[in-house]
């Protein structure tokens, strides 16, 4: 079988694992969507395709990449539409609450400093984030107007979502989920005090079934085969505040063989990317609109 995974960083644990385990037996490549110059797309041969693609990235190249390779019919992991409807907070939320998923209550604005500049009533305390997940963006809470002026000096031009701040014990719940294997741990929020760990085991056989259930759920609604999922406990029940198309699982035992196993069943034709509803699809991004 031909892997091919569509990443700028190979050397990630994840990826290296995986890519130790395929190579025995299998041809492993790497292709930089961001490499070069022109569209992606142009890099690769419509009648040399691999097997299959695991996309751990999310860039506009690499995005378009993907939707040529799945016109001609290559299967991507995970497809297109999913991981760029992943990168826009507004129509995560929309999608998921649409779905019946315990998904935070979220407003959009078409920038922090419209919040400001039209004195927006926020019920303090709530959670600021940039509309567009991406590395380094914008997740802060928000006590008071003070707050969010200063944050407002640095990102008045950032369209961002607002979410009410759900009271915690600064510990999310990381679950990941790759094919159907399912890994977790506690991850201490970066909106929470520093502790003396980062992170701290948690068993998934210790997670109620609802629990799990709510997690598979969203790998359905979100046409995900690889994907994270943050939640909060509030009172016994989850709250999903975040999903994450194809994220690092660091550390987990097991997570290389699960995506190993994936990709060459994928390759293999036995098992399918899945890929959005039709409505699903209404969900993708579009342009801000205001709070």
């Amino acid at each position: 079988m031909r892997v091919c995974l569509l990443t700028p960083a190979p050397d990630h644990p994840l990826l290296a694992a995986t890519t130790e385990l395929l190579t025995p037996r299998h041809r492993v490549e790497t292709l930089d969507p961001g490499a070069g110059s022109g569209p992606a797309a142009r890099s690769v041969d419509p009648s040399a395709l691999a097997d299959v693609y695991l996309m751990k990235t999310r860039t506009p190249r690499a995005l378009a990449l993907a939707r040529h390779l799945e016109a001609n019919g290559a299967p991507v992991l995970n497809s297109a539409a999913a991981t760029e409807l992943c990168q826009d907070r507004t129509a995560m939320a929309e999608l998921a609450l649409s779905a019946g998923l315990p998904f935070v209550a979220t407003t959009t604005a078409p920038r922090l400093g419209h919040l400001v500049e039209t004195d927006a009533s926020l019920t303090a305390p709530v959670v600021v984030k940039s509309r567009h997940s991406r590395r380094h963006d914008l997740v802060a809470r928000v006590d008071d107007t003070a707050r969010l002026r200063s944050l407002a000096a640095e990102w008045r031009d950032e369209p961002v979502v607002v979410q009410q701040f759900t009271p915690n014990d600064g510990w999310d719940h990381k679950l990941w989920v790759i094919g159907d294997a399912v890994f977790a741990e506690f991850r201490r929020s970066e909106l929470a005090a520093p502790a003396a760990a980062r992170t701290r085991p948690l068993p998934v056989r210790d997670l109620p079934a609802d629990w799990l259930d709510v997690v598979r759920r969203v790998g359905e609604v979100f046409a995900l085969d690889v994907y994270g999922v943050d939640l909060l406990d509030v009172a016994g029940a989850p709250l999903i505040v975040d999903i994450n198309a194809f994220p690092g699982v660091r550390g987990q035992r097991g997570a290389p063989e699960a995506l190993t196993d994936l990709a060459l069943r994928t390759a293999a034709g036995r098992h399918r990317p899945r890929t959005l509803a039709v409505g699903a699809a209404a969900y993708g991004p579009r342009p801000t609109v205001k709070a």
